[in-house]
């Protein structure tokens, strides 16, 4: 079950886009957001001479998926000098240590290991790391530590707009599902919190109309080459539950072409998105 908790953001300089701490409820752990820019004035930070492990991101690429490139340090920062060196794609760090500094580097490089596999399994980035690194070995009451951690920092990156590493959620037997049948392919899915889920087995055409946008042909293209649309014999389907951000961009790679999402979904009995929105709104 969901519990309720608290993250306290604070911001040092006072600018609402420079460097951000985060602390969480019942938690001894510590965040930190670095955007590129303040590389500089960052260095001085307590967080960075820690053990840590840390994500660097991009903006999104052709394809609308970020780029991101998941790491570790004894301390962080100077893997982070490194970084700014010779990695250009990035624009923000975000980095977690402990505050009591309890992390060593074998329990950093678990949480590395398990982010890069998260990113790679939820498919919803660019993953900048070249080889996944194994799980190093950890006794039993470090990976239930490691674990505990890993769950903690899970809460809180969605809070700061990293979504890359979490997959879709199963769907309750509850949901509203909403469908496309359109040129000899079905697709079904449902609005979450969290965007927009196509579910596995939903079918794509196979191309796109003249008229498509790039940025869909783009993501379309991604999506084939990372696995998450296969070849099918009508067209591709979906090898896993998928999460858009948006109901239009979600039919829009179903159907090869500009959608509005709202209009395009539809129950079973014919009602669109936008006739549940409008009625739960009257509610």
């Amino acid at each position: 079950m969901n519990r309720p908790y608290f993250i306290k953001i604070f911001l040092p300089s006072g600018d609402p886009d420079g460097l951000r701490t985060i602390e969480k409820s019942n938690w001894s752990g510590a965040g930190i957001v670095i955007p590129r820019a303040v590389m500089v004035e960052a260095k001085t930070r307590r967080e960075l001479m820690r053990t840590g492990v840390y994500v660097l991101v991009g903006p999104p690429e052709e394809s609308g998926l970020p780029r991101v490139y998941v790491g570790e340090g004894d301390p962080i920062k100077p893997r982070l000098e490194q970084h700014a060196a010779k990695k250009d794609f990035w624009t923000s760090c975000v980095a977690f240590t402990s505050k009591d500094e309890n992390l060593n580097k074998a329990h950093v490089q678990y949480l590395e290991s398990r982010l890069i596999a998260l990113a790679a399994q939820a498919k919803r980035c660019v993953l900048d790391n070249g080889n996944a690194p194994t799980l190093p070995s950890l006794s039993e009451a470090d990976v239930a530590d490691a674990e505990g951690f890993l769950s903690e920092i899970m809460l809180c990156f969605p809070v700061l707009g990293v979504s890359v590493f979490t997959a879709a959620a199963p769907m309750p037997k509850s949901a509203k599902l909403l469908f496309i049948n359109a040129k000899g392919i079905k697709a079904e899915g449902m609005e979450t919190h969290d965007g927009f889920v196509v579910r596995t087995g939903s079918g794509a055409v196979k191309g796109e109309v003249p008229s498509c946008h790039a940025y869909l042909k783009e993501l379309r293209a991604a999506l084939i080459s990372n696995g998450v649309l296969k070849p099918a014999v009508e067209g591709y389907a979906f090898a896993q539950d998928y999460v858009f951000p948006s109901p239009s961009t979600a039919a829009g790679v179903v159907q090869g072409r500009a959608a509005n999402g709202r209009v395009d979904w539809k129950t079973k009995d014919g009602k669109t998105l936008k006739d549940l929105q409008e009625s739960e709104a009257k509610e």
